[in-house]
C-alpha cells in the first residue's frame, strides 16, 4: 500500500501544480487526474469512473484570480487512490467500495480551500520581498523566492491529498462491514445521482434559454460515459 500511496502522492503534486501554479493544460481536471492515477496503479477504469462523477460537481467552480473552489483534483486522486489501494487490502475491488471513498473524500476536499489560501497568503508575502530583491537587483534571490512560490502550492496540493487519504485510511476499513450491504443496494442509486447534482449545479450558474434540453443532453452524457466505462 505504501508504494501506492507514493504514487498517488506523485500524481496529486504534479497535478496539483498544474491546477493554479504551472504549465495549466487541464490535467488537473478530475476527469483527467483520476484516470491517470488509475492507470498508474494498475486500474484506470476505477480512475475514469471517479473523474466522471467529479468532473461534473466542480466543473463551474473554477480556481480563477481570487476564487479558491474545493479541491477536486485531490479528492479525485485520493478517492481513485484509497479504492484501488484498500479494495486490494479488502479483497473489495468494487463499485461500492468506490462510491464509499469518494463520499468519504468529497466533504474532507473543504481542506483543500484553507491549505491553498495559506499558501496564497504566504506567496504574497514572496512577492513583496520579490519586489525589493528586483529593485536592488538580487536577481538570483528573485528565483528563489519563485521557487519558494512554487513550493507552497506543492504543499498545499500534497497536504490536501494526505488529509483525505488518512482520514479515508482511518474511516473506511472499520465501517465497510457495516454499510457494505447497503451500499450494495445503493450503488446504482448513487452512480445516478452524483452526475444529476453535478449537471444541476452547471445549470445553476449559467444562463442559457433552453436549460431543460442542456440539462438532459448533460445527464444523458455522463450516463452514457459510465455505462461504456461499466461494459
Amino acid at each position: 500500500m505504501a508504494l501506492e500511496l507514493f504514487i498517488g502522492g506523485m500524481v496529486a503534486l504534479v497535478c496539483g501544480l498544474d491546477r493554479v501554479a504551472i504549465l495549466q493544460i487541464l490535467i488537473s481536471r478530475p476527469i483527467v487526474a483520476a484516470p491517470l492515477a488509475g492507470l498508474l496503479l494498475g486500474e484506470p477504469l476505477i480512475g475514469l469512473q471517479i473523474g466522471v462523477m467529479v468532473e461534473l460537481l466542480w466543473l463551474a467552480r473554477l480556481p480563477v484570480g481570487a476564487s479558491v473552489p474545493p479541491d477536486d483534483t485531490q479528492v479525485a486522486i485520493a478517492a481513485t487512490v484509497l479504492s484501488i489501494a484498500l479494495g486490494r487490502q479488502l479483497d473489495a475491488l468494487t463499485v461500492e467500495l468506490m462510491l464509499l471513498c469518494l463520499l468519504i473524500a468529497l466533504p474532507i476536499g473543504k481542506v483543500g480551500q484553507y491549505f491553498e489560501h495559506r499558501a496564497r497568503n504566504y506567496n504574497s508575502i514572496l512577492l513583496i520581498q520579490t519586489d525589493r530583491a528586483l529593485q536592488n537587483g538580487l536577481f538570483g534571490q528573485v528565483q528563489l523566492l519563485h521557487l519558494r512560490g512554487l513550493l507552497s502550492f506543492a504543499a498545499s496540493s500534497l497536504l490536501t491529498y494526505l488529509t483525505i487519504v488518512l482520514c479515508g485510511l482511518l474511516l473506511i476499513p472499520p465501517v465497510w462491514p457495516r454499510l457494505q450491504i447497503s451500499l450494495s443496494y445503493s450503488a446504482g442509486l448513487l452512480q445516478l445521482a452524483l452526475p444529476l447534482i453535478g449537471v444541476a449545479v452547471i445549470l445553476g450558474t449559467i444562463n442559457v434559454s433552453r436549460s431543460i434540453t442542456l440539462f438532459c443532453a448533460s445527464f444523458g452524457m455522463a450516463l452514457l460515459l459510465m455505462w461504456l466505462v461499466q461494459s
